[in-house]
C-alpha cells in the first residue's frame, strides 16, 4: 500500500531532494525523473523506478496506476505527498504529478555491444543538458544505440539532462570514458568514427558511412581538439549557406546522423 508523505522535514524527503546535486546522485547511484509521458515510456521498456512519488487529493491517471501496480509488484515503494513537496523533489514550482526514482543507467564502456544499432554518437566536452538530452532523443529516433560521453561532460542523470532527453535516456545506452580509453575500445573492433568539424572540405554527403558510425560532437564552444579530429577516419562539413559558421551541437548531430540513416534506407 502507498505511504503519506505530507512534511517537509520527513528524511525520505530530503534525500530525493538531495538527488538534484550531482555528487550525491553519484555517492547513491539514483536519479529522478518527472512526468507520467517520460515515466510510461520507461515502463514499457520495462525499467520501473526503485520510489514512486505522486500527488495526493487526485485520482490517478490511468497510466499513472499502472506505474503504481508495477511499482508494488516489484517490491518498490510508492509514495502519496503534496504538490508543494513533489515542486520541492524537482524543482519546478508547477510540478509534475509524478516523480520516478530510478537506479543508475551507466553502463561500462566494454560491456557496450557495437553491433546492436548501425549508429552511435559519442559526445566529447558535451556541457549543455539541453544538448545532451536532444542528442539521446535524435538516437531514440534514428534507432542509434546510445550516447558515449567522452571526457568531462555534462551529468546525463541531471534533471535537466532527464527532462531533455523525453524518455528517451531509457532506450539509448550510456557510457562513459576519458579519450585515451575510448580510442582503444573503438579499435579494438568495427567502428568507423566519424568527426564533424569545420578544418575540412569534405562535404557530409559525399562518403559512404560504415556500420557501426560513430559521430563524434564536439565540444558546443571550442570544437573537436585537433588531435581527436586526427584520429577520426573520416572528417566531414555540414555546409553552411549563412553567416553562420556552425550549428548547434545537437543540430549537427541530427544532420549527420539522418544522413547515416538515409543512406541505410537506401540500400
Amino acid at each position: 500500500m502507498p505511504r503519506e508523505i505530507t512534511g517537509f522535514s520527513n528524511p525520505l524527503v530530503k534525500r530525493v531532494r538531495s538527488l538534484r546535486e550531482k555528487k550525491l546522485r553519484k555517492r547513491e547511484g539514483l536519479f529522478l525523473a518527472e512526468g507520467l509521458r517520460i515515466l510510461t515510456e520507461a515502463r514499457e521498456q520495462g525499467i520501473l523506478p526503485e520510489m514512486l512519488f505522486l500527488a495526493l487529493g487526485t485520482r490517478p491517471h490511468p497510466l499513472a496506476q499502472l506505474l503504481v501496480d508495477a511499482v508494488e509488484a516489484a517490491g518498490g515503494e510508492v509514495v502519496l505527498t503534496t504538490p508543494d513537496i513533489l515542486g520541492k523533489i524537482s524543482g519546478k514550482e508547477n510540478a509534475q504529478a509524478v516523480v520516478g526514482i530510478y537506479r543508475d543507467r551507466l553502463t561500462p564502456l566494454p560491456a557496450l555491444d557495437r553491433n546492436a544499432a548501425p549508429i552511435w554518437f559519442v559526445a566529447q566536452a558535451m556541457r549543455d543538458p539541453g544538448n545532451l538530452g536532444t542528442l539521446m532523443r535524435i538516437g531514440d529516433a534514428v534507432g542509434a544505440g546510445g550516447v558515449i560521453l567522452v571526457d568531462d561532460c555534462v551529468d546525463p542523470f541531471s534533471v535537466e539532462t532527464v527532462r531533455a532527453s523525453m524518455g528517451a535516456l531509457f532506450t539509448q545506452a550510456i557510457a562513459h570514458a576519458d579519450w585515451p580509453d575510448f580510442l582503444a575500445w573503438l579499435r579494438t573492433g568495427p567502428g568507423q568514427l566519424v568527426g564533424t568539424s569545420l578544418n575540412t572540405d569534405f562535404d557530409y554527403q559525399e562518403p559512404h558511412y560504415e556500420a557501426p558510425t560513430f559521430l563524434l560532437i564536439g565540444n558546443e564552444a571550442r570544437g573537436l581538439p585537433a588531435d581527436y579530429e586526427a584520429a577520426c577516419d573520416l572528417l566531414v562539413k555540414i555546409p553552411m549557406m549563412g553567416r553562420a559558421d556552425s550549428l548547434n551541437a545537437s543540430v549537427a548531430g541530427a544532420v549527420m546522423a539522418y544522413e547515416v540513416l538515409n543512406q541505410r534506407r537506401r540500400g
